[in-house]
């Protein structure tokens, strides 16, 4: 809508505002409301520019690091009160971005070749008497070395 408006208030020189707001199809009074809100925008773009040299700043004396939450966490040690998705957003339309970790990787990794082993109980784990049947994992089973 923004656009329309834009042209509304380029145009009206040419012509009356109730026409171009008629053949635009938007109503004249959202017109003069987006136009009295102009000062307001001027404002908190000023407001924008202002706690994005902040956050450049910041971000340097992090050595191109810090994302959001920590250049936050800087901001209100500094005193600065300012809303976390405000610093989101000032930083997404400026283009400054932290570094991400690498995901951590697993460590155990099966082999591609691996076979597994034979089952040699046939997944009858019933013993007529105790020790004749032993089954387990070898990470768990004790041995007099450890």
């Amino acid at each position: 809508m923004t656009a329309v408006y834009t042209f509304i208030e380029a145009e009206k020189t040419t012509h009356t505002v109730a026409l171009l707001c008629r053949l635009l199809k938007v109503a004249r009074s959202s017109f003069y409301a987006w136009r009295s809100g102009e000062q307001a925008r001027r404002a908190r773009q000023a407001a924008d520019d202002a706690l994005a040299h902040e956050i450049t700043v910041l971000h340097i004396a992090s050595r191109h690091t810090y994302g959001v939450p920590r250049i936050h966490a800087d901001l209100r040690r500094l005193g600065r009160r300012v809303n976390r998705k405000r610093v989101e957003r000032v930083m997404r339309e400026r283009g400054i971005t932290g570094v991400t970790r690498r995901r951590r990787r697993s460590l155990t990794r099966p082999a591609k070749r691996a076979v597994p082993a034979v089952d040699l109980l046939g997944r009858d784990f019933t013993a007529p008497a105790p020790g004749t049947r032993l089954a387990g994992d070898i990470t768990f089973i004790a041995t007099g070395e450890g």
